[in-house]
């Protein structure tokens, strides 16, 4: 299974994606959750102890884990669909991953490792994006955890999940140090539109409050199929300085909206961000081999703010 998570970003040319399948619970009916492969570094038993955090230990964070000498947060994916930020000090001890073994999914993104405790692998399923929805489905806390939904073989339902959100309700103090760079960026003078599409409602949000900071307008789309669908509407390509894109959406891919844009002779000109959180040398290969203006790590106000002063110093 894990030598099968090692795929090259091939997949993204047919606009397809591959997803880890797991469950949470022990039910013989029990939902499926999913998370997108090229987030996972390995996926382990682990056996050893865990270091626990200081204080209370009753909410979404376990503790650490040490592999290979590296010390990695353990969050219980279970315990978080039951977290509410309004209610963060809830006792989140009787909704634990039970098991004999921890399972633990390790991934890499945002720069920051993190260990996701899981109950069990179904095993990975490869989908077009088109066949991935919109998420309507909420978490326990009425707020929204899933991103999106797609079909398991037997046709039950799989929700994919909001890993950016669950790293913000895992690690609080993250927002403060995003806090901080926004208030060292300045205002842009422009008058041309930024079109986002960002299909995660945390890193949304988070990209929205540096466009806001940098004083420009700005849409946002919840995948590229909605961004490639405005972007060719009828006289809105002159209002558009900007693209910045997620690799990682449903229906259509950031890759595909970065194809579809530098392929139009009416859009080659508009410049692409890529903003994701999957850094790898093959995912910024691939983006540079489709003519990507700019790569950044979600969503580093910083470095934004550089690229957008260079895309919109003439507009």
């Amino acid at each position: 299974m894990i030598s099968s998570i090692d795929k090259t970003t091939s997949l993204h040319l047919n606009n397809e994606v591959q997803f880890l399948c797991f469950t949470l619970d022990g039910e013989l009916d029990s939902q499926l959750y999913a998370m997108n492969v090229f987030k996972i570094r390995e996926i382990i038993y682990y056996e050893g102890e865990f270091t626990q955090t200081a204080g209370e230990n009753d909410g979404i964070m376990l503790g650490f884990l040490t592999v290979r000498g590296e010390s990695i947060p353990l969050v219980d994916m279970k315990r978080w669909l039951y977290y509410s930020p309004q209610d963060p000090r809830r006792d989140l001890r009787p909704y634990s991953i039970e098991g004999e073994k921890s399972l633990v999914v390790i991934c890499n993104f945002s720069n920051y490792t993190v260990g996701l405790k899981i109950l069990g692998v179904k095993r990975i399923i490869q989908k077009s994006w088109s066949e991935v929805v919109v998420g309507s489905e909420y978490g326990f806390d009425g707020r929204s955890k899933v991103t999106a939904t797609t079909k398991y073989d037997d046709g039950s339902v799989i929700q994919i999940l909001d890993v950016e959100k669950m790293v913000a309700d895992a690690f609080p103090m993250l927002e403060g140090f995003s806090s901080l760079e926004l208030q060292s960026i300045e205002a842009i003078n422009s008058d041309k539109i930024i079109l986002l599409a960002e299909d995660s409602q945390f890193a949304a949000r988070s990209l929205q409050k540096i466009i806001e900071k940098l004083e420009l307008k700005y849409f946002t789309f919840p995948n590229g199929k909605a961004l490639l669908d405005y972007l060719f509407s009828e006289d809105v390509i002159a209002h558009i300085g900007v693209i910045i894109t997620d690799l990682e959406m449903p229906m259509v891919s950031g890759f595909e909206v970065l194809k579809r844009t530098k392929e139009n002779p009416q859009t080659r000109h508009i410049p692409v961000i890529v903003n994701s959180s999957m850094s790898s040398d093959s995912n910024k290969q691939m983006a540079q081999a489709l003519h990507a203006d700019g790569f950044i790590t979600k969503s580093n106000a910083v470095e934004i703010e550089e690229l957008l002063k260079k895309f919109l110093a003439h507009s």
